[in-house]
């Protein structure tokens, strides 16, 4: 039964990417409402609303290098269970917003909270995993995040604004809940001269016949290196690894991800499609759930690399098709075609780009360097995030739709060459061999 508490204890972690998807997917359904005055009783402009938007971002970026430093020196555990506290204070601001600023604060609060989930949960999750359920236990975190999204979606149609707000914002206290039980990260424990607590943790996670000495020696070896940081950042592996990674982020955002989920309501309303917004949103939202669980079940059996390079021609080619639709195709009774384009870039990011920038970037890096790498890359991942947010709006407004997804769809052939021939693939391979590779 100890692979049952692996996973088990992954997915509980994991919820705090339910949590991300909520707040990221909040602001699709609830734009039209917040512009129309509906949701308080100020009506903010457009471009105060890219605020709101950009300033989620601007949050994360902010509290991402913090937590690799705090979980470094207080644990993955007590860090998780602390962001509670900045959750309902967020949502707080938001359920009572007077004017723009306290929708500011609170959007940025959550940001605050989403840059934390960001860092501390994939780290966390494998560190528990056995290198075999490894890429498996590694997609639980973006597959909760696009259930979040999709439950904002779903919430946001259904609901007014205010039980919205306050339904998302219930949120942390059920994460706060299933992590009381969580233990303490094995890595953490030894890094911190508990290695017996470690091993007890380790034996309760894995099948009872289970070898665990192999783990544990690798873990003893790792803390066992007397290495300044500054000295273990500049090597050669680290460097490789930090500038794969930062790169995947910037291709992620720059593809097109958070300007479409971000203004997801907006853009189907310019489309014409004959449905509702929200249906559509919701259809969308579904697929991009159902693909995501696709790639969970064969991301060990593929790999990373081949997976990659399917998401970033899948996007290129939905890119593209949106770009084509927006300049030529808008009065030809033909929205369908917006829905299926729009389907597919959810598709394409599911297969990939969405779960395997987070899996990789607690993949590449070794132990001593992990919490700060990791912080570094996810506040360079925000920054992408947030120049995405503000730039969105300006370039359909100065130059219209279609040369937005065109300069998504530029990205995606940048990104298909990238992982072409720069990201390694480090399916099956323990830390010490993905090291190996990038050296």
């Amino acid at each position: 039964m100890g692979w049952v508490k692996q996973w088990l204890a992954g997915l509980s972690a994991c919820f705090s990417g339910f949590l991300l998807g909520a707040y990221i997917g909040w602001s699709g359904p609830m734009e039209k409402p917040i512009l129309n005055g509906e949701a308080y009783s100020f009506s903010p402009s457009i471009e105060d609303w890219s605020w709101a938007c950009a300033m989620f971002t601007l949050g994360a970026a902010c509290m991402c290098i913090p937590t690799g430093i705090l979980v470094r020196a207080f644990g993955r555990k007590l860090i998780m269970m602390i962001m509670l506290i900045p959750g309902l204070l967020g949502w707080g601001l938001i359920i009572e917003a007077r004017h723009t600023a306290m929708l500011y604060a609170g959007r940025f609060i959550l940001g605050v909270c989403a840059g934390g989930y960001c860092v501390v949960t994939p780290m966390y999750t494998t560190e528990i995993a056995e290198v075999k359920v490894r890429g498996i236990m590694g997609c639980f975190f973006q597959l909760m995040l696009v259930h979040g999204i999709l439950f904002s979606f779903i919430v946001g149609a259904l609901l007014k604004p205010l039980p919205v707000n306050i339904v998302i914002g219930t949120l942390p206290i059920i994460w706060f809940i299933f992590i009381i039980w969580l233990p303490e990260s094995p890595v953490y424990l030894v890094q911190v001269g508990k290695p017996e607590r470690a091993m007890k943790v380790l034996k309760s996670l894995r099948k009872t016949d289970a070898d665990i000495s192999s783990e544990m020696a690798a873990f003893e070896a790792g803390s066992k290196k007397e290495i300044m940081v500054k000295d273990a950042m500049v090597r050669k592996t680290t460097l490789r690894g930090l500038i794969i990674a930062v790169l995947l982020m910037m291709l992620q955002q720059f593809t097109g991800i958070n300007g479409i989920v971000f203004y997801v309501t907006g853009i189907f309303e310019k489309a014409g499609t004959g449905l509702s917004p929200s249906t559509c949103t919701i259809i969308t939202g579904c697929v991009q759930l159902a693909m995501t669980f696709v790639a969970t079940l064969i991301i060990d059996r593929v790999g990373r690399k081949v997976l990659l390079l399917i998401s970033a021609f899948l996007m290129l080619i939905a890119n593209l098709t949106m770009g084509f639709y927006f300049k030529y195709l808008t009065d030809k009774n033909i929205g369908w075609l917006s829905i299926l384009a729009i389907a597919v870039f959810f598709i394409g990011f599911a297969l990939g780009f969405g779960p395997i920038c987070w899996l990789v970037m607690a993949e590449l890096f070794a132990e001593d360097v992990k919490p700060i790498c990791a912080s570094i890359v996810g506040t360079s991942g925000w920054l992408f995030a947030f120049v995405v947010a503000k730039v969105f709006p300006i370039l359909v407004k100065e130059f219209g739709s279609a040369v937005a997804f065109w300069v998504f769809a530029f990205f995606s052939i940048v990104a298909c060459v990238f992982i072409i021939f720069f990201v390694p693939e480090t399916k099956g391979k323990t830390l010490d061999e993905i090291q190996g590779l990038l050296s």
